[in-house]
């Protein structure tokens, strides 16, 4: 750590503002849950009703001389806010209570620090760290204008605070560059995938939706899935073969939560660039949630910053076990397309219907089928061994090649248009003469 804090504990007081403004206000039962998903000792959760907030402590100072002497009562380490704190907010209230005060977005890196396994993921929670430290460098200091001095360095020089702030600046260069590092190896990957023309799908919603245990339960993968806020942080690929389909790409991606700090989306751009990229998104709801609907649009609003809201959508409503009542089904819209799949993750019901769909949706633009190739069509063969469409091929007595392919219609209409056939009558008979 680049400056001195308070030694800090797990006990904590919870403090959780009530305003006039619905769409800024914050869940206090998903505060809770966040705060116990870092490892806080709960001590008081208190509700403060705060309609005009102040520039010193953003609360008042009657309420902050209350938290003051409940923290001396509890011996309280640490007092975190369910709302974003300014630097000088946080200076003046540890101050006050002469510990550690934490904000929404702190308490949320801390989180994805502990979560955080592969070593990009660690370089992104490190950037949105460093990002969230370097307003708040000032606090630990006790000698922030004291010049660096000894024999051969007296002089204008910098203060100790220029020189940690210059090593800030310095490390998160430098994690942006291995990032961007990655991302340029993640493109490569995806366009690796493309040219073979395997589709991705990615597992986007809600955290503690239940997509690691969808994902586990499709791919038959072991990905830590927990009861609890952020338990996926690195993103986690596999292969899944679909009936008709074939094989595609399948994503488990970090959940989202109201009001994502704006820090980590831009920390985690490579990570989310998954979600951007992929061809259809199974965006995963807890259909037991009382607040679904404010999570959907919490999960649309991300998507929508990261540009993948225009992306096809399939809804997956989970954990349909714990609502009465419900049976796994497809639910379409009025062209008969799948948009909507109730199912249990946890329990396997409902999964092939998902599997069902997903085919469907990706498939509608997809040729799979056997094709018959006179000899003199030898160049249009090769043509689909380049593209990596061929799955089988074999021939029959007259000596024509029957290949079983798998490729993009629109890729399949060129092809054909470029031999002067006529791809609608292709088409129908699966057949080449």
């Amino acid at each position: 750590m680049f400056f001195e804090r308070h030694g800090g504990g797990e006990r904590a007081i919870l403090v959780h503002l009530e305003g006039s403004n619905p769409e800024a206000a914050e869940d206090p039962q998903e505060f809770q849950d966040l705060a116990l998903s870092a490892g806080a000792d709960m001590v008081a959760l208190v509700t403060v009703s705060r309609h005009m907030p102040t520039a010193k402590f953003l609360i008042g100072s009657g309420k902050v001389e209350e938290l003051r002497d409940l923290v001396r009562e509890s011996e309280a380490e640490l007092v975190i806010f369910n709302h974003t704190l300014t630097p000088s907010q946080e200076r003046n209230l540890e101050r006050v209570f002469e510990c550690r005060v934490l904000d929404r977005t702190g308490l949320i890196l801390d989180i994805f620090a502990q979560r955080a396994r592969t070593h990009e993921g660690k370089l992104q929670v490190e950037l949105a760290q460093l990002d969230h430290m370097s307003t708040r460098l000032v606090r630990g200091w006790t000698h922030l204008e004291r010049q660096k001095g000894g024999i051969g360095l007296r002089g204008p020089g910098e203060t100790q605070l220029e020189t940690d702030r210059r090593l800030l600046r310095v490390r998160i260069r430098q994690i942006k560059q291995k990032l961007e590092k990655v991302r340029s190896q993640r493109e490569q990957a995806r366009r690796g995938r493309r040219r073979a023309d395997i589709p991705s799908v990615s597992l986007v919603g809600y955290t503690n939706a239940g997509k690691s245990t969808l994902f586990n339960a499709l791919t038959t993968s072991e990905v830590y899935a927990a009861d609890q806020l952020f338990a996926t942080l690195d993103p986690t690929l596999r292969r899944l073969e679909l009936d008709d389909l074939g094989p595609v790409v399948l994503a488990d991606t970090v959940g989202f939560i109201r009001h994502l700090p704006h820090k980590l989306v831009e920390a985690f751009r490579a990570t989310l660039e998954e979600s951007s990229n992929s061809d259809l998104l199974l965006h995963v709801i807890d259909s037991h949630e009382p607040e679904r609907d404010q999570q959907i649009e919490q999960v649309m609003a991300v998507l929508g910053e990261i540009g993948a809201n225009e992306l096809p959508i399939l809804e997956v409503y989970n954990k349909i076990d714990l609502v009465d009542g419900v049976e796994p089904q497809i639910q379409r819209d009025g062209d008969g397309k799948p948009e909507r799949v109730w199912l249990s993750a946890r329990d396997g019901k409902g999964l092939e219907l998902l599997r069902q769909a997903v085919a469907e949706l990706l498939g509608e633009d997809l040729f799979v089928g056997t094709l018959r190739l006179p000899q003199r069509l030898g160049r249009l063969r090769a043509q689909f061994f380049e593209l990596n469409a061929v799955q089988s091929e074999s021939h029959d007595e007259a000596g024509d090649t029957l290949l079983a392919i798998r490729l993009p219609r629109a890729e399949l209409n060129r092809l054909v248009s470029r031999e002067g056939l006529k791809p609608q009558d292709f088409l129908e008979q699966h057949t080449l003469q």
